[in-house]
């Protein structure tokens, strides 16, 4: 302590408190103070103090995220997305401050200002910043009861939608401040390797991140991942030999777990169980149709059927010439998605439509949901599509062309992932089954992409055309599927996708590249105010694939009913009319709510 500042505290009174107004006043400019004072209230002051730069790029990010998506969320979704993209922008921020101090401001003679302007920049900018964060957030709330229109979904309050702010800043600092104990431990490696290894501190640095990067990922990837991925799949492992309320085990012989199959009903797994349970029966499609229905066959394998995945498919063929799939008039292979789930209403649609004339057949090759899946284990299931595939193909050809029944694939979301896996393109596609319909595709599919990206000129990327539809269509709903009027060759391929789906259109390409989508005019249910920002986009799509089902049918990734307008396209039966297809609809709407959602 200095003889004024002895001098100053002896006189007490006014004075003192001045001199540590003025104090503080510097301390809050600067930490450094501070942290020689008292070392640890400087460190956990350093990781709450703000960067006023960064505060104004959070702000604009944070502003980004607010701007429409592609499917309605509520506050909460919005809450950790705005986080999200805020540390982003935040991280952005300091790093423009940083370079243009740097190597601009730094060289100017008047730079850097009083402490007094600085305090008044640092006070000044984020007030401005939540002003204008209240605004676009009240802007934003307009938007969202916009696209909850579009997407016939229940919209949000402008009041209600404020508390987004909160959380965001909530998350955003919790960011903020992981990054800042990580910039900290790299400094105290680098401080350590200097003192007692005596490496240079201008490498020590380097060397420093290295270290902290790699045990920061070793921590993620094998400790904390794999960890929660097993944990995951412990869970969802016990879910698999639950039941769900009402299901009962068949006793049809044409069914999969009933007494005579060679798949037994506790090895099918809770997905395989609902399956093989639910539908229509003969009588059942007898009344609907008003003609005598055969029995449908339902074949299915679940990941306890047997030992490894060749056992299993040995099962399901023994299953399918137990029930005589191989004379019915169809044959549906379906790859599923994750836990081995099928959508319901498109398995009772091919149904009703061929009148029971059918067979049916999947297998389980997960315990854990299509998302999870999506994310870590698509290998697995395209895999699983090719192999499944492959075999029922490979026994199909043993029986004579002349009786043996249409070959056709069903795939949704992931699903279609894994039954593009069987084939080698679109020529493999014709030359091996009869018809194909595929609901929800993934942007990662490697034949969608191939099909999107050569479209005819002139045609938008969320309802492509693809050499004028004569092999293969893209369509949006119902109404599209018939579109171009041109003729369409058998065997026919449809893939059926909403603009409004992020599981078609999400993509890591969406960080720093502006799609096609987002060029062109917008789907119907997609607002035309979306527009594309770097890391915005990707953050705000990806946030809306937890949602995706979370809308109603006919939007994002709940296709409805037009899966049957789908199966009627690709392989009605003759003579099929749209009375027909009506009166197939009125029997599936009246059982809607019956089936249960994805798992």
């Amino acid at each position: 302590m200095t003889g004024g500042e002895v001098g100053t505290k002896q006189a007490g009174g006014a004075v003192g408190t001045k001199h540590e107004q003025s104090s503080w006043v510097e301390v809050l400019a600067s930490p450094e103070e501070l942290r020689e004072r008292h070392p640890f209230v400087g460190w956990a002051w350093g990781l709450l103090r703000l960067d006023y730069t960064g505060i104004a790029f959070a702000a604009l990010f944070f502003c980004w995220s607010l701007t429409p998506s592609l499917l309605p969320r509520d506050w909460l979704y919005q809450g950790l997305i705005g986080g999200i993209t805020a540390a982003i922008g935040y991280g952005v921020g300091t790093a423009v401050g940083w370079a243009v101090n740097r190597l601009l401001l730094a060289r100017l003679p008047w730079w850097p200002p009083p402490t007094k302007v600085q305090l008044a920049l640092k006070i000044a900018v984020p007030i401005l910043s939540l002003l204008v964060s209240i605004g676009m957030l009240i802007a934003s709330a307009a938007w969202q009861r916009e696209l909850a229109a579009l997407t016939d979904a229940e919209g949000t309050t402008t009041t209600g939608y404020l508390r987004t702010l909160l959380l965001s800043m909530l998350v955003a600092a919790l960011l903020i401040s992981l990054w800042r104990v990580l910039r900290d431990l790299v400094r105290l490696v680098a401080r350590y390797l200097n003192r007692w290894l005596k490496v240079p501190r201008s490498a020590a640095a380097p060397i420093g991140v290295v270290l902290v990067a790699f045990l920061s990922y070793t921590m993620v990837t094998d400790v904390l991942f794999d960890a929660a991925y097993a944990a995951i799949n412990s869970a969802f492992s016990l879910q698999n030999n639950t039941t769900r309320e009402g299901v009962e085990q068949p006793t049809a012989l044409e069914r999969s777990g009933s007494p005579d199959s060679y798949a037994s009903w506790e090895s099918l797994g809770f997905e395989g169980r609902n399956f093989v349970s639910r539908g229509m029966h003969a009588d059942e499609l007898t009344a609907v149709n008003g003609k005598q229905a055969l029995e449908p066959i339902r074949v299915y394998a679940g990941l306890e059927t047997a030992a490894d995945t060749d056992a299993r498919l040995d099962v399901v063929i023994a299953e399918l010439e137990r029930t005589g799939a191989f004379h019915r008039s169809v044959l549906v292979v379906i790859p599923t998605t994750g836990t081995g789930w099928v959508n319901p209403t498109a398995a009772e649609a091919i149904e009703l439509v061929h009148n029971g004339d059918s067979a049916l057949v999947a297998n389980q090759y997960s315990y854990l949901p299509s998302w999870i899946s999506f994310l870590a284990d698509r290998n697995k299931a395209a895999e699983a599509g090719r192999a499944l595939i492959g075999r029922v193909h490979e026994r199909w050809l043993r029986e004579p062309a002349e009786t043996r029944p249409k070959l056709l694939i069903y795939g949704e979301s992931l699903g279609t992932q894994a039954g593009e896996a069987a084939f080698d393109g679109l020529a493999d596609i014709r030359e091996t089954v009869d018809g194909v319909l595929w609901v929800g595709p993934p942007n990662s599919n490697t034949l969608w992409s191939q099909l999107e990206a050569r479209r005819d000129p002139g045609t938008r990327q969320v309802e492509p055309m693809y050499s004028d539809g004569l092999v293969v269509r893209f369509a949006n709903d119902a109404a599209s599927i018939g579109s171009p009027a041109s003729p369409w060759m058998k065997p026919r391929v449809l893939y059926i996708q909403h603009p409004s789906d992020p599981v078609v259109w999400w993509s890591p390409d969406l960080i720093f590249n502006r799609p096609d989508w987002l060029s062109e005019a917008p789907g119907d249910d997609r607002l035309p105010d979306m527009r594309w920002f770097p890391f915005v986009t990707f953050w705000q799509v990806a946030a809306d694939l937890a949602n995706a089902a979370g809308v109603p049918d006919g939007h994002g990734h709940n296709y409805g009913t037009t899966v049957l307008d789908g199966w009627v396209a690709v392989a009605a039966p003759d003579g099929w009319t749209a009375d027909d297809t009506e009166r197939v609809r009125a029997a599936i709407d009246a059982r809607a709510g019956t089936q249960g959602p994805e798992k």
